[in-house]
This record gives structure tokens, sequence and C-alpha cells, in this order.
């Protein structure tokens, strides 16, 4: 069930873009501002609207921390704000000064990436914020983009229907018609999935445009191959062009916008629809799913942005705290605790945690006098559930799973090789999975999908002298 909780209509002109953090909502306009609110009452912040761009804001984003948050203009420019104060830190320039369509940073903060109407791809190091490479889109404005979970790769899209697949040097890896009339929009799943065809891991992305269309691609990515994108299927619902589509945090769900000025969200695994959702009166041209909440917000050209909240057993709260157990506690990130609160029926906190970048080690370092005295917790009852929590999550630390090693893990099985050896292919397998492997007649390899030349199996006996010397440094005490 999806509710309608807030509508934000604080800007004067059509809304363009809204983007979340674990903390806060952004919203970009016409109106030439940015608005920035936050998640605990969806109050405006102080500091807002932040003014500076002389035309349409198109674009605005978050970093992956939370800590910057980048807008990008028809006036030709992307700027960097500081979201603790409210403060531009840069102002980056388009070599072209063509107006900037898109922005988006990289999932490691390093990059980030400002397409704009004349095709033109910059990718910015953060850092220095100093171009870093560039490059064009063979036709049409560049409007679209979106990272790979692991960062090294990019998906732009362009008014003229291309997706084009980048690395992270500005190399082209591929490019493909998608959408017949133009793409709008693109959005990466964090989510990998796996084809039992081929039995390799794949990224999940869709992407929508005029059209009328939503479409969902697999991406592949390996050494050997290059990247092969695949299409996988259309989902239908909308009447007219979709502007704007987004993937839940865990992957499970698909929303997208429209010109019939509709919502729809979608069962990503089977593509039915979960909820329609007809509030606004004009195109809705934006929409997204906060990280670490179940929440959705929906901008349109009726000046407003909705929030709609789910049902906590819907999708969207799915496996966030699944994915941060796996990770030992203390060595959680900030987003990991947010992820934590929101599991504990504690969402109320994840602001306030997030101001005082409480990170899994601080999370477990809290006691009663730091609730009162640092982090000002007034209400007896929150601060005695919020000992409780954490203390539960004191005791289960001592048999949270040890992380192993990816390069000591079988990549057919999963599981800690015991009997490593190396293929034809130049990878390493447990012996009896690609023993069982080559004797069902599969002649390909398990990682490339190519022709194994042989099916000679060579020991790799370094391989398994490391795996029993970290096994070793596990069993000594703490």
């Amino acid at each position: 069930m999806a509710t309608l909780i807030h509508t934000i209509a604080d800007h004067s002109d059509d809304i363009n873009y809204c983007a979340f953090s674990s903390s806060c909502l952004a919203t970009c306009s016409l109106d030439k501002t940015i608005r920035v609110y936050s998640l605990h009452n969806f109050i405006e912040l102080p500091y807002s609207p932040l003014k500076g761009h002389t035309y349409a804001v198109h674009c605005c984003c978050f970093s992956p921390s939370g800590h910057i948050l980048a807008s990008c203009s028809t006036d030709g420019t992307t700027m960097i704000w500081d979201t603790q104060d409210g403060r531009m830190l840069a102002l980056l320039e388009q070599p072209s000064s063509s107006p900037v369509r898109v922005c988006r940073f990289s999932p490691n903060s390093t990059y980030l990436v400002s397409g704009a109407a004349d095709g033109s791809v910059v990718l910015w190091n953060v850092q220095s914020l100093k171009l870093y490479r560039s490059g064009n889109v063979k036709d049409g404005s560049l409007v679209a983009c979106a990272f790979s979970p692991n960062g090294n790769f990019f998906v732009t899209g362009s008014s003229c229907g291309d997706l084009t697949i980048w690395d992270d040097k500005m190399r082209c890896l591929c490019n493909e018609k998608a959408h017949d009339l133009g793409v709008t929009c693109c959005d990466i799943s964090s989510q990998p999935v796996l084809d039992g065809e081929h039995g390799f891991g794949y990224f999940q992305m869709a992407s929508c445009g005029q059209d009328n269309q939503v479409k969902l691609w697999l991406i592949l990515f390996t050494d050997f191959l290059g990247v092969e994108l695949k299409y996988k299927c259309t989902l239908n619902g909308h009447s007219a062009p979709v502007l704007a589509c987004a993937f839940s945090h865990d992957g499970q769900m698909l929303v997208s916008g429209s010109v019939d000025k509709c919502v729809i969200v979608y069962e990503t695994s089977t593509g039915n629809t979960l909820h329609t959702l007809s509030q606004h009166t004009r195109y809705v041209t934006t929409c997204a799913f906060a990280p670490h909440s179940p929440l959705l917000a929906t901008g349109s050209m009726d000046k407003t942005v909705n929030i709609w909240q789910f049902d906590l057993k819907q999708p969207c709260a799915g496996n966030i705290t699944e994915n941060a157990s796996k990770v030992a506690v203390e060595d959680w990130s900030e987003d990991d605790v947010s992820a934590w609160l929101c599991a504990q029926d504690l969402a109320d906190f994840v602001g306030l945690f997030k101001m005082n970048n409480i990170d899994g080690k601080e999370l477990l370092n809290l006691s009663k006098e730091s609730l009162i005295n640092e982090l000002k917790i007034e209400s007896l009852g929150l601060r005695r559930k919020l000992l409780q929590k954490i203390e539960e999550l004191r005791m289960k630390t001592t048999s949270v799973p040890i992380t192993i090693p990816d390069e000591f893990l079988c990549p057919i099985t999963r599981e800690l090789m015991k009997d490593p050896v190396i293929a034809a292919d130049g990878y390493s397998y447990e012996k009896e999975a690609i023993e069982n492997w080559i004797n069902s007649k599969r002649r390909s390899s398990p990682m490339t999908n190519l022709p194994l030349p042989s099916p000679m199996l060579t020991p790799n006996r370094t391989l398994k002298m490391a795996i029993s010397r970290w096994l070793e440094t596990q069993q000594k005490p703490v």
C-alpha cells in the first residue's frame, strides 16, 4: 500500500528533478532554485533555497555520503554545494557552455558526470574539482545518466534514442538504439541479478522514452567480452511519453512517471503493476526512492512534489539490513547504521545520527551518557529503546559471519574453496564444481561464456596456501 503523506509546493515553476540522501530530499525547478528538506519532518532546511544558477535547474543529486549536492542548469554550469550549511563549493563550467541536462556522482564519490544538450559528456574529479575526461555521444542531447553499483562504468541516454556505456576512462564500450523517439531517463539497480541460462551475474538497467515505454535491460561486464547489453522486456501501462524511472534501493521495485500524469510502481522480478498513483495534475517529470526508508518522491509540472510512504512489508524496505549484516557491525558505514535504524523502527534518528557521523564503531560505543549529553535525546522512553537495540546488536556482534575475501570464493558455488584449480580460462574454481560444470557438457567458461580451449585443470597451490593462512588467522583469539 502506498500512502500520500506530504506535498511540497514551495517552487514557483515546474519541478524538474528530485533526489534523496539518507537524511534529506532535494528538489530543483524551472524557477532556478534547489530546495532541500529534512526527511524527519519535511521542513525546509535553514539555508534553502539554494540560489546561484541563472536559468532553469534541470537535475540535482547527492554524493553517496550525502555531504555534498550537485545541480546543473541551462546556464551551462554544474554547481557543487555543501549540504551542512548550503555553501557553494565549486562552479564547474561545461567546456562547450552548452545547457547541462544531467549530473551524477560515481558510487565512491571519485567522479561526477555532467551531460549537456550538445551531446558532450564530462567526467569531473570530485576531489580536485577539475575536468578529468570528456567525450561526446554520436547524436542528440545527453539527457540521462546512471552509474553501475561498482563504479566501473556508467550509462548515458540521448534524445536520439541511444544508450551508451562508458568505462571510467571515458572510453565508449557499447552503443545501442533503445527508444525510437528518444531516451528520457535511465537507472541501474544496485542489486545484481543472476541469469540462470548462462550462470552470469548481470546488472539490471531500466530506461524510458518518448515512445511511451519502460524497458528493462541486462548489462554484462567482463574483461574478456567487454560489455553486452541485453534487452529483457518492456513494462506496459503508460499511455504517453515516460519521463522518469528509478529502482528502489533493493532493486525489487521500479517506478516510472509520465506525461499521462500517472506514476506506476512495478515489481521488478515479474513486471506486475503494484501501484498506480494519479494525484498529479500535470506531467510527472521525476521520481525517486529514498535509500533507507520506505519513501517515494514524485515531482511534476504542477509545481508540486508528492511524498509517498509504503507499507514496511513492501519490497522497498527489502534486504537493506540483510546486506548490512554481512559486514561486521564495527565496519558499518553511516548508511548501514541508517538502514539498521529504519529496520528497528527508529527512522526518526536517521538525520541525527548522520549529522553526528555515527558509523558502526560509534554506534557500538554509544552509552546512556552520550545519548543525553552528546546527541541530546531527551525522551527517556526513546533512550531506553535505543540502548536496548544497541545492546542486542552488541550481543549479536560475536556471531556475525566472517567476511570471506572474494578471491577465496569459487565463482560457481560462491563458497570458500578447499581444492582450488585453474581452468583454461585463467580463473580459479573449486575442483569439484568446475569438474561438474565440464562434465555436464558445458564447454564454455563460467566467467566469460567463451569456449574453454581445454578441459585441463591445474592445481592452484599458491591460492590454496593463501586460503590456509587466512583460515589460521581467523582461528587466532582476539
